[in-house]
């Protein structure tokens, strides 16, 4: 066995400790003045929940949209959305935040997109709970079925999804400030052009034969068809996994080339 083949496996463990490290840091950095702790993470979904199943149920009379009941429905997509809300507002800072760390260390740069996905996908996992709880609460109402089986290849493929889109923004944002800004408003648009208040089956035609293309509507498929079977359909799943892993391979490709203009910015 060469030294390259030895030192390969020693060197993935290093950066996975590393990685590690970093989202444990970054989690006890922002819980460590904090009474309640984690739940900071699910009161964001919760309180958004709560509004739009007012709004929609009580307010407007909300009719075929969505599945019922509704406040599951929305806490199984406003979880996830609150995973990627997070993580891609951190990719916009993630080489500025720590630059002086950054140019010391010898730790492939990937890391600091790495531990954002890690870090909040952690906080996700954690949030997960709560839709249990609602959920067994709504159980007369709720169809649980085999497809539940299906959430955690949701959870991978959005890991894949921010990695992809990390590796693309943070070296971007690093070298052009302004799209720290653009990056936010569109957050904006992409929470109201994602299926997380609706469903994409209530979409009307060419709307929703545009809203396959956004791999969102796919990962949101995953996670809600255990506890709504109608909401199941293969061809945005499959579309999902497509864009998903053609962002990561971009990303790559990307933040290569940037990576040595982001040091000298840096």
């Amino acid at each position: 066995m060469t030294t390259a083949a030895i030192g390969a496996p020693a060197s993935a463990r290093r950066y996975f400790h590393s990685l590690w490290l970093l989202s444990s840091r970054d989690r006890h950095v922002r819980y460590a003045t904090s009474a309640l702790g984690y739940l900071w993470s699910v009161l964001d979904p919760l309180v958004m929940s709560g509004i739009y199943w007012f709004v929609f149920t009580q307010v407007f009379r909300r009719e075929g949209i969505g599945g019922d009941p509704y406040i599951v429905f929305l806490v199984a997509g406003l979880l996830p959305w609150v995973w990627l809300n997070t993580a891609v507002s951190d990719f916009t800072k993630a080489f500025r935040k720590d630059a002086r760390l950054i140019r010391s260390t010898a730790i492939p740069r990937t890391i600091w997109v790495n531990r954002i996905v890690l870090s909040k996908g952690v906080e996700f996992i954690f949030s997960v709970p709560v839709l249990i709880l609602f959920a067994v609460v709504a159980l007369p109402h709720v169809e649980v079925n085999a497809m539940l089986l299906l959430f955690p290849l949701g959870v991978v493929l959005q890991a894949v999804l921010l990695v992809g889109l990390g590796l693309i923004l943070a070296p971007l944002c690093a070298l052009w400030g302004d799209l720290e800004r653009t990056t936010r408003l569109v957050l904006r648009a992409l929470f109201y052009g994602s299926p997380i208040i609706y469903g994409l089956s209530d979409l009307p035609s060419p709307f929703r034969e545009i809203a396959v293309f956004n791999p969102l509507s796919g990962i949101f498929v995953l996670y809600r068809s255990g506890l709504f079977p109608d909401q199941w359909d293969a061809v945005a799943v499959g579309i999902a996994a497509a864009m998903s892993l053609i962002l990561l391979a971009i990303g790559l490709l990307l933040f290569r080339r940037l990576e040595p203009a982001v040091l000298k910015e840096l």
